[in-house]
């Protein structure tokens, strides 16, 4: 029988992220992936990692009030953090179970001075990226990422490493404390 997963978003590209992760981490077992509209709870473009952390958390855990049956809620929130004059784009991942969490950090790319600029000027960093490349809804393929690197990362890619790392606690479950209510 297959464990279903919940995943708070209805983007292709996070939903690809998490059957990456899955996947990989449990090659033995069979998953159902539902993808649910759910908000976030904090800024359409989160700044520094508490704020996009969270985003990641309430996307996990208002598909659980959704969908209080299945295996794993998931969510995935991008987001930005100022280093020195540039900005850094990633994303958090969280992951509830039913006496388990794990949250990850995706690894971070630094944003080119345009891009950078229009969001500064309040652009979302998705509506950036479409401006500069002359794309239409790239966060929902490649990516920023994917723009920047040509396709040799996408942003399935850069955010199934951070589902991965975000299941550390249900691979290691030894290791880390039982949690009677999540």
């Amino acid at each position: 029988m297959a464990e279903i997963v919940a995943i708070g978003s209805e983007n292709p590209s996070k939903l690809q992220a998490v059957r990456m992760g899955f996947g990989a981490v449990f090659p033995d077992l069979d998953f159902e992936y539902t993808a649910l509209k759910v908000g976030s709870e904090v800024a359409n473009q989160p700044i520094g990692d508490q704020e996009t952390k969270t985003g990641a958390f309430n996307r996990a855990a208002n598909a659980r009030r959704i969908c209080p049956q299945v295996d794993y809620w998931v969510g995935l929130e991008g987001g930005l953090s100022a280093l020195d004059s540039n900005l850094a784009a990633y994303s958090w991942v969280a992951i509830l179970g039913k006496k388990q969490s794990g949250f990850a950090r995706s690894a971070s790319y630094i944003l080119p001075p345009r891009i950078a600029a229009l969001i500064h000027g309040g652009m979302e960093q998705g509506e950036a990226d479409d401006l500069v490349f002359g794309q239409e809804n790239s966060k929902l393929t490649s990516g920023g990422v994917g723009l920047l690197t040509n396709d040799l990362i996408t942003r399935a890619e850069l955010y199934a490493m951070a589902v991965k790392l975000a299941l550390i606690p249900f691979i290691q479950e030894e290791l880390y404390p039982i949690i009677e209510e999540i």
